[in-house]
């Protein structure tokens, strides 16, 4: 079992700007996608961007203009870039890092692993 590893989380003033760094470099496996959640007290864990390992990305509407999601493949880290940010964007964001491989039996195995969560918060 593997866990990313995040970094880069804090206080900022609303309109502020974050960068957010995730490492997978413990998995033996390729990824196929990374992605950026979040989870804001009293909430349930939502979607906010993926991207997969040809570069394709997905953002929820809520952040679609402000929040930029970038790999690299090699190394296997995702980062978030956050900007404008607003106090709604207040959460623990866990970074997600998924993928398969096929066992020595041929078997599709698929594997997703989650951090431990960073915390972001913006203040008004």
């Amino acid at each position: 079992q593997v866990q990313p590893v995040e970094s880069g989380g804090g206080l900022v003033q609303a309109g502020g700007s974050l960068r957010l760094s995730c490492s997978a470099s413990g998995s033996i496996f390729a990824i196929n996608v990374m992605g950026w959640y979040r989870q804001a007290p009293g909430k349930q864990r939502e979607l906010v961007a993926t991207i997969s390992a040809s570069g394709s990305t997905n953002y929820a509407d809520s952040v679609k203009g402000r929040f930029t999601i970038s790999r690299d493949n090699s190394k296997k880290t995702v980062d978030l870039h956050m900007n404008s940010l607003k106090p709604e964007d207040t959460a623990v964001y866990y970074c997600n890092a998924g993928g398969f491989y096929w066992d020595s039996f041929f078997r599709k195995r698929e594997f997703d692993y989650w951090g431990q969560g960073t915390q972001v918060t913006v203040s008004s």
